[in-house]
């Protein structure tokens, strides 16, 4: 067999870089809400992990390493459609692929010998998907699923690695353990206390001894490690979807009037209508989330006639908020988010024919506004609204909500 493992470098920080330019070449991290201290690294990209930013910190921990990260919030929309592009280019080249989690690929190219060598078609790849996508991968190349797996991890970023059967004991051996699939922290200290400490001290280990601590999974370990996996690539019989799609914000303010909550509506809605067009979809439910400034919330959903209009969104999202909130007797807003789900491909909606020439008309001018912006950026048309508001920073529209647009 001839099995690549495609892996994304640094996945989620790699988009967020991808879909604004103004983040390349700083220290970048995917986070929980940063206006809370509390809140967690959930992804770095290479700048931030070499000062030091571990996933899973405290956002406070790795600023005190990095005073100048930036943290950003996840758009997991996002990431499953670079997934979807970044899968698509691989199927150029094979149709045996199986997912490994959004960012992760094996492909079986036994049968691609038309494009090249395996080391020439991941170099291909790599080449193909940084030009088409901004993003960089990591290619293992090898015999079997577990050597390529191992090789995407030995040279980060943008490389190409090849196991074959000739070097696989040089190049793997001397590996610790837990750099194998599957031989996580606990598994590694059972073999440390048998003495087996690299990949080549599990090869030539004790067999029995091994199924004694293990039963077979010490077996399949070691057959691992000796290059005989013979796993094939499976396929996946499912495909990520995006689901909903929602837009969130913490303000700089508490919101105190309707005024200004329904300003931001209108922008979170923008937002969210301009990515239901980008994936080709419609939504037939909207949903609001208001978080008070004692830090308690509150939702609610309403359905919508099929659409993917900003201004249909945010009328939905306004109604919802005038049943939820009342800025005479409730506490100020601190946060608010809006949601489109239950979501459809464009034109497999059912239309109403009284409807038809109106929403046509509000689809292709939103769709205009998309091509005006994604060319000259988002500021370069707004409405008028959002002009001179004091609720949303420009640090949060350059790193959140101008992400559609920036290329």
């Amino acid at each position: 067999m001839d099995i690549l493992h495609c892996d994304l470098n640094n996945f989620y920080a790699s988009v967020e870089c991808a879909e604004n330019p103004d983040l390349r070449g700083k220290f970048v991290a995917v986070s929980g809400n940063p206006e809370h201290r509390h809140g967690i690294i959930l992804a770095k990209n290479t700048a931030a992990k070499q000062m030091g930013v571990k996933t899973g910190e405290a956002i406070w921990q790795a600023k005190q390493k990095c005073p100048e990260l930036i943290c950003v919030p996840p758009h997991f929309d996002l990431y499953v459609h670079y997934s979807h592009r970044v899968k698509e280019i691989y199927s150029r080249y094979t149709d045996l692929i199986q997912s490994f989690g959004l960012d992760e690929c094996w492909l079986d190219v036994t049968h691609s010998k038309i494009f090249g060598t395996p080391a020439e078609i991941a170099d291909m790849l790599r080449r193909q998907v940084k030009e088409e996508t901004g993003l960089t991968i990591s290619v293992g190349v090898s015999f079997n699923k577990v050597f390529a797996k191992l090789g995407s991890d030995l040279k980060k970023p943008d490389a190409t690695t090849v196991i074959d059967r000739d070097n696989f004991k040089q190049k793997v051996w001397p590996l610790e353990t837990s750099e194998m699939l599957f031989i996580g922290g606990k598994t590694k200290e059972k073999l440390r206390s048998m003495g087996i400490i690299t990949i080549g001290d599990l090869a030539l280990a004790n067999t029995s001894a091994l199924k004694r601590v293990f039963g077979i999974n010490g077996e399949k370990m070691q057959r691992c490690a000796l290059g005989l996996d013979d796993d094939k690539v499976n396929p996946n019989s499912h495909t990520d979807t995006v689901k909903s799609v929602g837009h969130g914000t913490t303000t700089l303010r508490d919101m105190t009037t309707y005024d200004d909550a329904e300003r931001v509506i209108a922008y979170l809605s923008e937002m969210v209508a301009t990515r239901l067009r980008r994936y080709g979809m419609q939504c037939n439910t909207v949903h609001l989330s208001l978080r008070y400034n004692n830090l308690t919330h509150v939702g609610k959903q309403c359905k919508v006639y099929c659409t993917c209009v900003a201004q249909e969104i945010s009328a939905a999202a306004l109604s919802l908020l005038h049943k939820l909130w009342n800025p005479e007797n409730q506490l100020p807003l601190r946060s608010l988010s809006v949601t489109a789900s239950d979501l459809a491909e464009m034109g497999n909606c059912l239309q109403m024919s009284l409807f038809n020439i109106q929403d046509e008309k509000k689809q292709r001018l939103e769709f205009s506004l998309d091509q005006i912006r994604k060319k000259y950026g988002f500021t370069a048309i707004t409405r008028a609204n959002y002009i001179g508001n004091d609720l949303i920073s420009d640090k949060f529209c350059g790193e959140e909500d101008l992400l559609p647009f920036r290329r």
